[in-house]
């Protein structure tokens, strides 16, 4: 879709402005409780403020507009627990905030549901299955009356941390130390027409895709099986490279982005995971993230602009801990000249090494930042 943005007007930006209504983001329509017509409904600033507030609570990215993600976080947003029925769809899975608060009180009640991400996914239904076995119903993986009675009446189960954590964590653990065997996907960003940004002749399509072409080499020579999303000149969709690291079975997934931003200052090494910033989040992701985002900027020198949870399609829709990098800002003179060094994009891919081994170290073995180097 178009994104929607500040001056648009249309029943598409009436739909926003119901969908925020709803969310107690906008006041009501009018004083006489009217709506107005759907072709007068502005995209005023008013929504604008609106829209970002959304942005920023959901972990989305933080710009005003109304694009395909933002649109369906605000349309998921609008299901609460008990609007509808809840049962898998292999074809078409249910998501909304409804599936988050089952997969949510699930882990809760010490039920394996996977990630609360939305997504009703084969594990919540399972998770589920085991839930209504385990209380007398019927086993059916549907969340009908009957299990979300049951589901409020029970208290909470697993305490002292995030069971998800300790799932994940003690996954890792028993996994063993060796890369040898794992399954890495590493997603090159952009690519084909979409060159990302541009600098007279760089791109950052060009430079990622190196740059994953050098972590792919160093990864493969330490025994782990590594997958590109992309060739240098391919550009597969969001969907076709989360549905590839899927298909394969990934056991890690690295998106590689270059940032660009109008201002000046803007310069430095970040780092996204899949998160809500609320409770839910891929755990062992975050671990990697910070990881990997230590690595880079204690081998780089760059800015170091911290790890943050995003609930982006490309960390949500996976099924495997993953991250995105964002290795620079070619739009900063400082750090386009690190990343036009292939010395640096070096570093960086030693970095990605590092870490993704200090991942799989028990902790009494984990070595300090900066200073791994593999035999």
């Amino acid at each position: 879709m178009q994104p929607l943005r500040p001056g648009d007007r249309g029943p598409a930006v009436a739909d926003v402005h119901a969908a925020l209504r709803s969310l107690g983001l906008l006041p009501p329509a009018g004083s006489d409780g009217l709506e107005p017509g759907l072709e007068s409904a502005e995209y005023d600033s008013g929504t604008e403020l609106a829209v970002r507030h959304f942005q920023q609570v959901r972990g989305l990215s933080v710009d005003g507009r109304v694009g395909e993600e933002t649109y369906r976080a605000l349309s998921e947003a609008r299901w609460s627990l008990g609007d509808r029925l809840l049962r898998y769809d292999p074809e078409r899975p249910m998501r909304g905030d409804d599936v988050t608060n089952l997969q949510e009180r699930l882990l809760e009640l010490g039920y394996d549901a996977g990630r609360a991400d939305g997504i009703l996914g084969p594990e919540t239904e399972a998770g589920l299955r085991a839930f209504q076995r385990d209380y007398g119903l019927t086993a059916d993986g549907t969340c009908g009356p009957a299990t979300l009675r049951a589901l409020r009446q029970l208290g909470r189960k697993v305490t002292g941390g995030r069971p998800q954590l300790l799932r994940q964590s003690a996954s890792f653990v028993e996994s063993g130390p060796h890369l040898i065997g794992r399954r890495i996907v590493v997603d090159a960003g952009h690519g084909g027409d979409d060159t990302g940004f541009t600098e007279g002749e760089t791109t950052e399509a060009d430079l990622v895709f190196d740059l994953a072409s050098r972590i792919e080499g160093r990864l493969a020579a330490a025994g782990a099986t590594v997958y590109l999303t992309r060739g240098r000149a391919q550009g597969p969709a969001l969907a076709e490279r989360t549905a590839f690291a899927n298909d394969a079975r990934a056991d890690l997934f690295i998106s590689l982005h270059m940032d660009a931003h109008s201002s000046e200052h803007a310069r430095g090494v970040a780092s996204y995971y899949y998160g809500t910033g609320s409770g839910a989040s891929s755990t062992v992701g975050e671990q990697f993230a910070n990881l990997v985002r230590r690595e880079v900027v204690a081998r780089t020198g760059m800015l170091d602009l911290g790890s943050h949870p995003k609930t982006w399609d490309l960390l949500r829709m996976t099924r495997m801990p993953s991250v995105r990098l964002d290795s620079g800002y070619l739009s900063h003179p400082v750090d386009r000249l690190l990343l036009l060094d292939a010395r640096v994009r070096s570093a960086i891919a030693h970095g990605v090494l590092a870490a993704v081994q200090r991942l799989y170290l028990p902790a009494d073995a984990d070595p300090p930042t900066g200073t791994f180097v593999l035999p």
